[in-house]
């Protein structure tokens, strides 16, 4: 059995769809908004390396260092914005997010 670019293709779309169905489902917890974004941007790299690979270029896998760069900065600053929310409001529920507005 050969792993064709279409069972890359069925992975990161049942990834995407499973992140979407987080966030819709789950608007209350930041940190899992926070893993479901991290999610979609996993479908997004399993696109781009299928393609880079089937193609034969290496441009897709650079778009794919960049993406993770962009990712753990993202994951870095919402994590540091969700110790401020803990210490301030003693809870990260979604909700009391409006309640930091000047």
């Amino acid at each position: 059995m050969m792993i064709t670019i279409s069972h890359y293709l069925v992975l990161a779309a049942v990834l995407f769809s499973l992140a979407v169905v987080g966030i819709f489902i789950n608007r209350k917890n930041v940190i899992l908004l926070l893993m479901c974004i991290e999610l979609m941007l996993l479908a997004v790299n399993f696109n781009f390396i299928a393609f880079s690979r089937m193609l034969g270029d290496e441009l897709g896998q650079v778009f794919v260092f960049f993406i993770l760069t962009v990712a753990a900065s993202e994951a870095a600053i919402g994590l540091a914005i969700l110790v401020v929310l803990f210490r301030t409001r003693q809870s990260i529920n979604v909700d009391e997010l409006g309640s930091l507005k000047g």
